[in-house]
């Protein structure tokens, strides 16, 4: 299997609908999941680069692992379900430490799915999928996350980062709403977020690999045979 050069996260509560999106975009059909268990891959070939995309657990038993998936990640995207205040708030309260870990250039995206369950009827045509993508009214919820919350969630991002507004893409571009079941935006969300990894993984080869120690290599210093003050 070819070495990735990049790497995005998926993080978010369990039953928002991240594998989904994963299947919607990569293997270009919908299907009806259990949650995750620990984390799975797909590595998607972007231009001359390798990108690997991870899926994680978003239920509580898993939660630890959410850390070690974002080391050294080059991209977030922090799913929540447009039909639950409370998905979105698990977000800043649970997953957001865990991007601890990732690359000190690591971007952000906020990405509310299932917008095809929302009163908010007739979405656009989706370009790819344009005889599927419109949803009709009915048997449907009022939405509880607006575009103005998951904007309100990204400056936080940014605060917590101690990141500038300057020095990031706008929090207008970094907020999607999606639908896994539809293909709702599914492809702009993924194509714009390795459009902006890209650049960070020439910055990362151009720098070279980061420092590491070699464990191995350790040899534990030879003690003397006479005490403490030698």
């Amino acid at each position: 299997m070819k070495k990735p050069d990049g790497k995005v996260v998926l993080l978010g509560d369990m039953n928002v609908g991240k594998t989904s999106l994963l299947h919607r975009y990569m293997e270009r059909r919908f299907q009806e999941t259990v949650s995750t268990v620990g984390g799975a891959f797909y590595l998607k070939q972007w231009g001359p680069y390798n990108i690997s995309i991870w899926d994680t657990a978003g239920r509580e038993q898993f939660h630890g692992l959410g850390s070690m998936y974002c080391r050294g990640a080059a991209a977030v995207i922090l799913t929540y379900d447009v039909n639950s205040l409370q998905s979105l708030t698990e977000l800043e309260e649970r997953f957001l430490a865990l991007t601890d870990s990732a690359s000190a250039d690591c971007i952000f995206a906020i990405v509310g799915n299932k917008v095809d369950l929302t009163n908010d009827c007739a979405l656009p045509p989706d370009e790819n999928r344009p005889e599927k993508s419109v949803a009709s009214c009915g048997s449907k919820v009022r939405k509880q996350v607006h575009a103005e919350d998951a904007i309100a969630l990204y400056k936080k991002i940014l605060k917590y980062k101690m990141l500038d507004e300057k020095d990031v893409p706008a929090a207008e571009k970094m907020c999607f709403e999606t639908s896994a079941k539809t293909g709702y935006k599914v492809d702009y969300l993924f194509e714009t977020v390795f459009e902006m990894v890209v650049p960070i993984i020439v910055r990362q080869k151009a720098e070279g690999p980061p420092q590491t120690v070699d464990i191995t290599d350790y040899k534990p210093a030879k003690r003397t045979k006479s005490g403490c003050c030698a």
